[in-house]
């Protein structure tokens, strides 16, 4: 799975061919998650603080994690992303 953006600890990943909807992959320390892109709806758990920052990243890049979901679905190679500052 490959890792797309890190920061403040936050590891985010997206996986190829993975199923819909469109969405990545959260971990922070033992946490994990995946948030939906087009939505931001979050599955799995999180600390409060960090799902605050994930989700003005998301609103940040959503563009450009769409155009990587699009790459994984085509088994290209994805982009990186900036991370939140």
């Amino acid at each position: 799975m490959p890792e797309i953006s890190r920061f403040y600890g936050i590891a985010i990943f997206m996986n190829f061919n993975d199923h819909a909807p469109a969405h990545f992959h959260v971990w922070y320390g033992k946490y994990k998650a995946t948030v939906e892109i087009s939505t931001g709806v979050v599955t799995g758990k999180m600390p409060v603080r960090t799902l605050r920052m994930v989700s003005e990243w998301l609103d940040l890049h959503r563009e450009k994690l769409l155009c990587n979901w699009n790459k994984a679905k085509c088994g290209e190679k994805l982009g990186k992303i900036e991370p939140l500052k």
